[in-house]
């Protein structure tokens, strides 16, 4: 049975699903569907299903000419109704993992797709989840689910754990040039899923199994948490010293070993960084293991709003006027997932300042409290503001302009590094 879907995935006969159409489902159906792989795209979000049909793009990382060639060609569709897993090979399952409380992984999205799944399986399917889990959350909740199908994992059935790792916006490293990590519940599923990636990805490392796969993840994120919440920690530091943060980081980056340069801001977002470690903490607690290094970190960073609050605080008057430029959580990438601007504005607010915003890529938000239009960016506009603070160091921001035309400048990206001028105060 492996041998007669190990030869439809090397002659690209098989059909594959992808389940969840955001930033990782969508630029993963596409490129297989470019290599010549037929993908059924599925997703509860009817608005994400007509955009595909219409042949139009919402992702940055997904170029709306290929989506329409490949959409014509008839290599990728999209659709809510899951009975499209019975003619699939393949299922990848790409849905959100988000957080129940600060501490608590919510995987009932991945629980609600696998069940949806079961409910259509065929024999000699491959299931892949790429969603950001806890180790063990392949072979101890996915597997049993699959299984009461009456198909066995490793028999009729393959399943394995291979970590996104989709970075948007990034243009050097799409989906295709990044190496690729899996690992399977056994050696059938690791070859077949190892085989199934190697059609779009150069280099792919099998791992042993997929708890090893899981842990690859959280290790890459847990790793980015905590020397994001250090290098916050310390530009805290630095400014009670009287240091400049960014000077001493350029200085250390000159070294050639033994040293990564972080950089200091508002938090951290998106879904990953801010989500993936603590499914770590919380499954390293469930046996016995305390993560000091994740919880303190992760509080750090969620905490960088209101102390930059606190800064401003001490610039300006109460109820002065704030001009919040970027509010995305990455530069030049418009996401506004667990954004910290979105924090910080939500926290000016609530101290009585009077708030704006200015971005070249959002136009309006109506995010929770916050139900605002952007500043048109012009040196009238922002000379109204008693302070303009850099959240968000977007490429296509007029930063001279801002600089000349502002009473004062909180930089939090040091997009000012060579400026030497009272009237910009840095991280």
């Amino acid at each position: 049975m492996i041998n007669a879907l190990e030869k439809k995935i090397r002659s690209k006969e098989a059909k594959i699903a992808v389940v969840g159409l955001g930033y990782v489902g969508l630029p993963l159906a596409v490129s297989f569907a470019l290599k010549g792989f037929r993908v059924f795209g599925l997703d509860t979000d009817l608005d994400r299903v007509k955009k595909i049909k219409s042949q139009t793009s919402y992702i940055s990382d997904v170029k709306s000419d290929e989506l329409a060639r490949i959409v014509r060609n008839g290599l990728l569709s999209a659709d809510t109704d899951f009975d499209i897993i019975k003619k699939s090979d393949v299922i990848i399952i790409c849905v959100p993992t988000p957080l129940k409380s600060k501490y608590t992984p919510d995987i009932s999205f991945i629980l609600k797709a696998v069940r949806a799944i079961t409910k259509n399986l065929k024999a000699n399917t491959l299931i892949v989840l790429e969603s950001t889990t806890y180790p063990g959350t392949t072979e101890e909740i996915i597997l049993p689910e699959l299984e009461k199908s009456g198909l066995k994992v490793g028999r009729e059935l393959f399943l394995s754990f291979s970590p996104e790792r989709i970075d948007p916006g990034n243009k050097k490293y799409p989906v295709t040039k990044i190496p690729k990590v899996v690992g399977g519940t056994d050696e059938k599923s690791g070859y077949l899923t190892k085989l199934l990636y190697s059609q779009i990805i150069k280099e792919v490392l099998m791992v042993s199994t997929s708890r090893a796969a899981e842990m690859t993840k959280l290790l890459e994120n847990s790793f980015r948490i905590i020397n994001i919440g250090w290098i916050n920690e310390v530009a805290m530091m630095c400014n009670k010293l009287g240091i400049d943060i960014w000077e001493v980081i350029e200085a250390a980056k000159t070294k050639p070993f033994g040293f990564m340069p972080f950089y200091p801001g508002l938090g951290v977002g998106g879904h990953c960084i801010p989500d993936d470690p603590l499914y770590l903490y919380w499954k390293a607690k469930h046996h016995g293991f305390s993560s000091k290094f994740i919880k303190l970190s992760a509080d750090i960073n969620s905490n960088m709003p209101k102390y930059i609050v606190g800064r401003i605080a001490g610039m300006i008057k109460s109820g002065g006027k704030v001009l919040v430029v970027g509010v995305t959580y990455k530069k030049d990438v418009k996401d506004l997932r667990k954004s910290p601007p979105l924090k910080l504005i939500e926290l000016l607010q609530d101290n009585s300042f009077k708030v704006n915003y200015y971005d070249p890529l959002i136009p309006y938000l109506a995010i929770n409290k916050i139900k605002m239009q952007a500043i048109k960016l012009n040196s009238k506009n922002v000379a109204l503001y008693d302070c303009v603070v850099i959240a968000t160091d977007h490429t296509n921001v007029d930063y001279d302009l801002i600089k000349n035309s502002a009473k004062l400048v909180f930089d939090l990206r040091n997009v000012y590094k060579s400026t030497k001028t009272p009237k910009v105060v840095k991280l």
